[in-house]
């Protein structure tokens, strides 16, 4: 069970490690342009509404 939880899981948490540190990377006005801020980049990575509704 284990093992099965880390195979299907480690995939997942990579791809949302990988998007957190490409969005941390933009600076504000990049951000903006595709519509975020800072405070977004949670709702996005973990595909939760962001805090602004």
């Amino acid at each position: 069970m284990l093992i099965a939880n880390l195979k299907d899981g480690l995939p997942r948490w990579r791809v949302r490690e990988r998007a957190w540190r490409e969005l941390s990377q933009l600076d504000d006005r990049q951000l903006a342009d595709i519509g975020l801020n800072r405070a977004d980049i949670p709702a996005v990575v973990y595909g939760r509404e962001s805090a602004r509704g």
